[in-house]
């Protein structure tokens, strides 16, 4: 349309080894290497003395190895670092060290834990809803009790689901329910890129500014590296928008960094929200192809489950805030309960959020709950599958057992490292009965599982060590909600458009991917 509003706050970046150099991610870039190599000169200084220490050095190691060994970490972690520890005995182990103890991530984490407490009981679960007759013995009631032992995560009943099998489908609605907006919107999204579907949505924000709703934005720091300029948030805050960026890219090396925030949450007013694998950026919406045709997925939520994701929202904001600004938020009713706009509601819905910093795998562990407990089937749509020895083990004894295990990965890869390191767990997967099918049009980027015609999860969760272990994600859990055949039909209308992989396909598979997915297979922890 001639008159659509599309704002544009920077200009397309230039690729170009001179706009390299003079960029500010090249300082940094720079700063950092220093630092590295302030770091190997000690070393390289020590060295000389370390025959002097030759048992001092072995004790540390054994020690370091002993630690590794009584520490939470599973299995193919543990080997991991092994070969690490052989290949580089002090460097390693002392990498190790610095790891576990996230040297330079303890606030980050003393604040995460205080936010926490301070709202475990901010929405208290409904009993009526804990003991209703189609929860008890489900196993939903039982992940609920799991679930907010990490957080607060109730189940609710009062909330309508929309799926989408696009992110054109979703764009359409987030649109129309932006629009709607009287009283707050929150947005926290991994990815934002300047393009149409950013430019549509910010000329609304700013309309909305104008009309007294409070509107802010998070966004994850790498986004200053891929996307967006340093300075982003002070642009969008001339509009009048609160904006920020999670752990923005500094001059130092630390822990961290390994720590994005990789959600993907959209709250209006407390009555609708959005969740699922679709950023804010036009490949998204297939307006630009980059790898083929972009499929993705998401939720629209209506009703009282929204709660959990306002809550969701204000936890990560109030981590970077220097004064917390609870009672503010409190007072001015954030988390006020709304009830459907819809007559009628049906099933149960559990949003939920995984912390990398507490001693919960939550996203990995509702998975497995999933596999472990179906009776028919488990179908998944995923971008990536580098596993741990757990999920791995999940997945093919639930196939062993006779369920129906299928998985839907890219035809196209965004990542040849990950794409080669997902395939070195197609044989062992084939041969204990999953079935494996890659989607051919393109590049899958949907996070959905469903199972039994009465379970699904649609979020943000890769099968891969970065959601599992080092990501902040959320998810919505659905249990006999009306919209689980919407999914299950969309996964068998995917399913059309796929090649399986067999035992034949992986012979004939390129020699790259057989041996780099093989070598990296040893680094897939760290990644």
């Amino acid at each position: 349309m001639e008159d659509e509003k599309i704002i544009h706050l920077i200009k397309k970046k230039k690729k170009g080894f001179l706009k390299l150099i003079f960029s500010r991610l090249f300082i940094i870039g720079i700063l950092i290497l220093f630092q590295v190599f302030m770091l190997l000169s000690i070393y390289a200084w020590f060295w000389e003395f370390v025959p002097h220490f030759t048992a001092l050095q072995m004790l540390f190691s054994i020690i370091m190895v002993i630690h590794l060994f009584n520490c939470e970490m599973d299995s193919t972690g543990k080997l991991t670092w092994l070969f690490i520890f052989m290949i580089s005995p002090v460097p390693g182990t002392i990498l190790f060290w610095m790891t576990k103890k996230d040297i330079g991530n303890m606030t980050l984490k003393k604040r995460i834990n205080y936010l926490v407490k301070m709202t475990k009981k901010k929405i208290p679960q409904n009993k009526d809803v804990i003991n209703h007759p189609d929860i008890v013995g489900s196993c939903t009631d039982d992940l609920c009790r799991y679930l907010n032992k990490s957080g607060c995560f109730p189940v609710y009943t009062d909330t309508n689901v929309t799926y989408f099998s696009s992110g054109e489908e979703k764009f359409e609605s987030l649109i129309d329910e932006l629009q709607k907006a009287e009283k707050f919107i929150f947005l926290e999204y991994f990815i934002i890129d300047e393009g149409y579907m950013w430019g549509k949505i910010l000329s609304i924000l700013e309309e909305k500014v104008k009309q007294g709703v409070d509107v802010r934005v998070m966004y994850d720091g790498m986004c200053e590296i891929s996307t967006l300029s340093f300075d982003y948030p002070e642009r969008v805050e001339k509009l009048g928008i609160k904006c920020k960026a999670f752990s923005p890219i500094r001059p130092f090396l630390s822990t961290h960094y390994n720590y994005r925030d990789h959600r993907k949450i959209l709250v209006i007013d407390g009555k609708v929200a959005f969740n699922g694998g679709i950023n804010l950026a036009d490949e998204y919406i297939n307006r630009i192809e980059r790898f083929g045709h972009w499929k993705d997925t998401a939720v629209m939520l209506k009703g009282e489950a929204v709660q959990s994701f306002t809550l969701m929202f204000l936890q990560m904001w109030n981590i970077t805030e220097k004064t917390p600004e609870w009672d503010k938020f409190l007072k001015y009713d954030y988390l006020i309960k709304y009830g459907s706009e819809e007559s009628e509601t049906d099933g149960f819905v559990m949003p939920y959020s995984d912390c990398p910093l507490d001693d919960y795998k939550v996203g990995e562990n509702v998975y497995m709950d999933i596999l472990n407990r179906a009776n028919d089937y488990v179908h998944i749509m995923t971008p990536y599958l580098i596993l741990d020895g757990e999920l791995e083990s999940s997945l093919k004894f639930a196939a062993q057992r006779g369920i129906d295990v299928k998985i839907i990965l890219p035809g196209i890869p965004d990542k040849k490292m990950a794409y080669a390191l997902a395939k070195s767990h197609y044989s062992s997967l084939i041969k204990s009965g999953v079935k494996i099918y890659e989607y051919t049009p393109g590049f899958v980027h949907a996070k959905v599982w469903s199972s039994d015609n009465v379970k699904a999860v649609v979020g943000t969760i890769n099968l891969d060590y970065r959601s599992l272990y080092h990501h902040f994600e959320c998810a919505t859990y659905m249990y006999k909600t009306k919209c689980i055949s919407d999914i299950e039909k969309d996964f068998h209308e995917t399913l059309e458009k796929c090649r399986e992989v067999t035992t034949e396909t992986i012979k004939n598979e390129k020699l790259f991917y057989k041996v780099f997915g093989g070598l990296m297979k040893i680094f897939a922890p760290l990644m």
